[in-house]
């Protein structure tokens, strides 16, 4: 860290940061916070599913195969027929806002995460 130089201004002091190293304080805040959140369990992604998520049509899909699930687990733990769950991932149909809260529900995702 290099060299801190305090200022007084309105009877009130403060102290100077050279530009890059506030920089670096800010950032490892915000790292230890993200970090305090996977500590707790917060799940990760790794890199690899995030590109294929900013690829791929069919988000349900990739997040279906990242859990290791078949159409048909999928369709069973949501509730819906295998091949209405098909033409939702093929986007031939788009699902009920409550289907697709169900689907999200058996991947552990966000609903968000699965409508763009």
């Amino acid at each position: 860290m290099g060299e801190l130089r305090k200022t007084v201004i309105d009877g009130e002091t403060y102290v100077l940061v050279p530009e890059d190293e506030y920089e670096d304080l800010i950032d490892s805040i915000a790292a230890e916070k993200i970090m305090a959140r996977v500590r707790a369990g917060e799940e990760t992604w790794p890199a690899e599913l995030v590109y294929e998520l900013w690829e791929t049509d069919s988000r349900i899909r990739t997040y279906r195969n990242y859990r290791k699930m078949t159409v048909s687990d999928l369709a069973a733990a949501a509730g819906i027929s295998q091949p209405y769950l098909s033409e939702i991932e093929s986007g031939k149909k788009t699902g009920s806002v409550d289907v697709l809260k169900r689907i999200a529900a058996a991947l552990k995702v966000d609903l968000d995460d699965i409508v763009v």
